[in-house]
């Protein structure tokens, strides 16, 4: 009886009333959700030298942690994980204007302590492979496993193009699969078929520049390798450099 009045007094304690706070938090959840497992996906291709894992595994590990995330947080925040899609439905006057740079803060800062813990997680991995130097060129590189990078004969005009048609191919399909008046997915199943669209764009447009199709989920680990000791590379267009995996 005295656990049971213990427990019934800390989640009260705990409980948060704030709506906005609620969906903030959902959200850093589901992001961080989503990028721990498509880092993770990326660091086991990486670090193994593809001996544990290829593009197709860890675009696979990109889908599927659509799907997870989805479920985190979709019935508080609605799991938007993604600035672009969160700027969508702004304009078609889904989500009020007001919450849009707040959701951004809130994704990019999901994806940067997602790409931390993909680090600690991997700190022995990355080293050992990189011989003890954090590079984002060369055979040894390993800023790809956070962030991704162009193909060498992907120029910045074509890089834009690419990211343009995917990314609008995702929101558009995304719109289509949740509009209700459209043909509807059954009921629960959503996410699944978000993860499926996200597999399709991967393994279609998914050589040019990798399909991050997701500023947030580009710029948060991004910034993460410049802090860690990656160094300002990171933000200029090298060539020599492979992708990433995934989106998302």
């Amino acid at each position: 009886m005295g656990s049971a009045s213990f427990m019934k007094k800390a989640q009260a304690l705990l409980r948060i009333r704030n709506q906005l706070a609620r969906e903030c938090l959902a959200e850093l959840l589901s992001v961080f959700v989503l990028m721990l497992i498509n880092l993770g996906g990326a660091a086991q291709m990486v670090t193994t030298s593809k001996t544990k894992g290829d593009y197709l595994s860890s675009y696979l590990a990109g889908a599927l942690a659509i799907m997870v995330a989805v479920h985190t947080g979709g019935g508080v925040s609605g799991a938007h994980l993604n600035p672009a899609y969160s700027f969508a439905v702004c304009l078609l006057e889904q989500f009020p204007w007001w919450k849009f740079p707040i959701y951004v803060a809130v994704q990019t800062l999901g994806s940067f302590i997602a790409a931390a813990a993909v680090y600690v997680l991997y700190y022995d991995a990355i080293w050992h492979y990189s011989n003890g130097t954090l590079t984002t060129s060369g055979p040894r590189e390993t800023a790809s496993i956070f962030a991704t990078y162009p193909a060498d004969y992907v120029s910045i005009a074509n890089g834009f193009l690419d990211q343009v048609i995917s990314t609008g191919m995702l929101i558009l399909g995304v719109l289509a699969i949740m509009d209700t008046r459209n043909k509807p997915v059954p009921k629960g199943l959503e996410p699944v078929a978000v993860a499926l669209l996200v597999l399709a764009i991967e393994i279609s447009m998914g050589s040019n520049c990798g399909c991050p199709m997701n500023p947030a989920r580009d710029f948060g680990p991004r910034l993460f390798t410049y802090v860690a000791g990656w160094g300002a590379e990171v933000f200029r267009w090298v060539e020599g450099r492979g992708q990433g995996g995934g989106w998302q």
